[in-house]
């Protein structure tokens, strides 16, 4: 038995908007690379808020990053590199179709995965992709963000402009943070959920 094998991690940062997932992720990126781990990091192509070329925080910090369209794409660009690296970090996994196949795959290969995105829409509808790496992960920490009509944990992204896009690139011009009871799509007062259930 080789006992100095260490099985790979798969880390997932989730929540809402503005809940500091991208800021955790740079910072497990940041103490991989500090022991001198190979890191490629991963961003959906539609997502250029900030740069097209580096995921970036709400609050500046970055870290440079390959651009694609699909999980396909992140495979294809490992294997151009003919080298497995030793972390792959992805951003907003959940707009990058196929990616839950992809880094699934690929930690099963010994990578180390990191993950930061949402995991439901505004409408709370749960995206396809987290749904599917959760059962996979190590570990999954939920980020919760300050609702601002409570002040309260806010664990649901609430979009301020009324349309059914549930995919759309925004910052806070578009979207907030929520908590449940400030949520008017998802969220149903204590005492109206109770009288549907009663009745």
């Amino acid at each position: 038995m080789n006992k100095s094998y260490v099985d790979p991690e798969f880390v997932i940062f989730t929540g809402p908007m503005f809940g500091s997932k991208t800021t955790r992720l740079l910072a497990v990126v940041d103490r991989y690379q500090r022991q001198n781990r190979s890191v490629i990091a991963f961003k959906p192509s539609i997502d250029t808020r900030y740069t097209k070329s580096n995921i970036t925080t709400h609050n500046g910090g970055a870290v440079p990053a390959i651009c694609v369209n699909s999980g396909d794409c992140v495979v294809q660009y490992i294997k151009r590199k003919n080298l497995l690296p030793d972390v792959v970090a992805v951003d907003e996994a959940f707009m990058i179709e196929g990616s839950a196949d992809a880094l699934i795959t690929l930690y099963r290969t010994g990578v180390n995965v990191v993950v930061a995105s949402i995991q439901m829409s505004f409408m709370g509808n749960p995206f396809h992709e987290i749904k599917e790496m959760m059962p996979w992960a190590t570990h999954i920490s939920v980020c919760p963000a300050v609702c601002p009509k409570s002040g309260a944990d806010a664990y649901y992204t609430y979009k301020k402009k009324s349309d059914e896009n549930e995919v759309a690139v925004g910052g806070s011009e578009m979207y907030e943070p929520r908590c449940l009871s400030q949520h008017d799509l998802i969220g149903k007062r204590r005492d109206q959920h109770a009288r549907t259930i009663i009745s």
